[in-house]
């Protein structure tokens, strides 16, 4: 498998990955299909492709909000997997993610109308360990960008996702003109290395630290991860309220800013609990408040994820698979995120 557009900011370094683990800390694994749409064997096509992903995982997050951002919503066609993994009843295994849209949630004690059966290979498949396994590979992560008509798996890398949405954007069918849509990785070299630089930067202290947070079993790993995580978000603050500037790189909305949406997203009402990142919410940085909020407001962003899913995800692989209802104050969420003026700046 091909690997072209390898960016330092979207994995982990793997050396003594397996040590690591056994010390505590949370090791993410690399993806193994990076592939590239717009090359010969994955040309560019409107109806072609397809995303199997979770709502409650962050990496997921990022393919739907750059596929609604950027007008795919209608080219690129998307099953939901249950938010929760396999019990350890299930006959396969536990710990994977199946297409069960009747499977009920303890949060709301129904089903969850957004999850669906498995379309796109025309085998029906429950496991997204299943589609893996067509290929011979025994990942079973998501999203996984698949081609309906060669019945692939393109890529299961989310940054790379995102990058080629972009580029490819017109040739995969757009509905928006490409002068009313973002790019999210405009061609100006300076802006590219404030991108890559922030991107570095968040992915390894914002949507990987809350991880290395959250999942560590050593007291030393959290706290590192911990302290990591607060200071980035007193830099991003800082960045934003250095020339009050509506988005992390100026005035457009870019990569870097969809690249922090879903781990800030989901901090108040599921990280500062689950991930144990209780030192302050999100509504207490006024400035990166109001950007949530602006990024809220993008159409399609709200239709890229559910705060259902992200509760019941997280929260029922807890050791009791019970979920919280709030935060109920201010207001709930995601609700809140259409209130910038929450957020109070400190006299």
């Amino acid at each position: 498998m091909t690997n072209k557009l390898i960016d330092v900011a979207t994995e982990e370094s793997q050396k003594d990955a397996q040590t690591r683990r056994e010390k505590g800390e949370f090791v993410r694994g690399t993806s193994g299909f990076r592939n590239v749409l717009g090359e010969a064997e994955f040309p560019s096509e409107p109806g072609r492709y397809h995303l199997f992903v979770a709502l409650n995982c962050p990496w997921c997050h990022r393919v739907m909000l750059a596929r609604n951002i950027l007008g795919l919503q209608n080219s690129i066609s998307v099953d939901i997997a249950f938010p929760g993994r396999t019990s350890d009843d299930d006959p396969v295994a536990a710990n994977l993610w199946e297409f069960n849209p009747g499977r009920l949630s303890t949060l709301t004690g129904a089903a969850l109308p957004e999850c669906t059966l498995e379309t796109a290979t025309g085998k029906g498949h429950r496991l997204v360990k299943e589609i893996y396994a067509m290929q011979g590979s025994e990942e079973g992560s998501v999203p996984v960008l698949y081609d309906k008509k060669s019945h692939r798996i393109v890529s299961n890398e989310s940054a790379e996702i995102v990058r080629m949405f972009n580029a490819q954007a017109t040739e995969l069918g757009s509905i928006h003109p490409i002068d009313s849509r973002p790019d999210l990785y405009p061609t100006s070299s300076a802006i590219r290395e404030q991108i890559n630089l922030l991107n570095s930067e968040i992915y390894t202290f914002i949507n990987n630290g809350a991880y290395k947070a959250g999942f560590s079993s050593d007291q030393t790993v959290y706290s590192k991860a911990f302290r990591a995580y607060f200071d980035t978000l007193s830099r991003l603050e800082e960045t934003l309220a250095s020339d009050n500037r509506p988005f992390l790189t100026g005035d457009k909305f870019t990569e870097v800013d969809l690249r922090l949406f879903p781990t800030l997203f989901r901090h108040d009402p599921v990280y500062y609990i689950r991930m144990k990142l209780n030192a302050a919410r999100i509504l207490d940085y006024p400035h990166l408040w109001r950007w949530l909020c602006r990024v809220y407001a993008i159409p399609g962003v709200k239709q890229s994820n559910s705060m259902v899913h992200c509760k019941q995800g997280y929260f029922g692989r807890s050791w009791n698979n019970v979920v919280p209802l709030g935060p109920t104050h201010p207001m709930t969420y995601p609700d809140a995120y259409e209130h910038p003026e929450l957020a109070i700046d400190a006299t």
